[in-house]
């Protein structure tokens, strides 16, 4: 059993909150305040929410021992994999490019790490298709559909692809949330995990204390 199944059958339980893309002290702090439970921090060198790993250390220092630190990668190699776990040592490898399940697997046998997948929705195939990360992944993410980019482009997806489907793997809703619908997302959905990036920006990569805090409080009040 995972660490995130228990976590998810321990009984009902507040949505957990991921702040993704941060870049500065001052907005891990801002949703560490707010009531977030991981911060993600972007390895992507085409992303403008990227880190060098050299960065993301100085970063998770200022993460308080109450909320984990998520590395993303997207197809990263071995060596970078490898470089990236044990030197930032973080919480959590998301992967969000075409990564397969053996290849994750491996990374979290040999890493000793909790591994989540984030999947670009674009039909009921990629639902059903996703039961092939079952007992390989401790989280999948539902994002949109990848872009320029594979995540972070403030786009969603048709959430009423999910009607009828059962979710084997504990899992969270990415993809377009912002103030204005997480509540919503949260009360039709009920995902065990929301993960925002741009919604909380002023502009791409720069994060909105503001914003984080009115997020955080969105899902609460949901």
């Amino acid at each position: 059993m995972t660490r995130a199944d228990k976590c998810d059958m321990a009984g009902p339980m507040k949505t957990q909150i991921k702040i993704c893309g941060l870049s500065s002290q001052a907005s891990i702090s801002a949703a560490a305040k707010a009531g977030a439970n991981y911060i993600g921090l972007v390895h992507f060198e085409k992303s403008p929410r990227h880190v060098t790993i050299e960065q993301a250390v100085t970063l998770k220092q200022a993460v308080p021992d109450s909320v984990k630190t998520v590395l993303l990668l997207v197809n990263a190699d071995a060596k970078t994999t490898g470089q990236a776990i044990n030197i930032l040592r973080p919480d959590v490898i998301q992967f969000h490019g075409s990564e397969t399940p053996e290849w994750i697997k491996l990374v979290r046998d040999q890493g000793g790490i909790e591994v989540w997948k984030a999947l670009g929705v674009r039909d009921k195939m990629t639902l059903a298709k996703s039961n092939r990360f079952e007992g390989v992944v401790d989280r999948l993410l539902f994002d949109a559909p990848a872009k320029a980019l594979p995540g972070g482009t403030g786009t969603s997806f048709d959430w009423t692809l999910f009607d009828g489907y059962e979710h084997r793997i504990p899992w969270g809703l990415a993809g377009g949330l912002g103030i204005h619908n997480v509540r919503d997302a949260i009360k039709s959905l009920t995902p065990q995990l929301v993960d925002v990036s741009s919604g909380v920006e002023s502009s791409p990569g720069v994060k909105d204390v503001d914003k984080i805090a009115a997020f955080c409080q969105a899902v609460r009040d949901a």
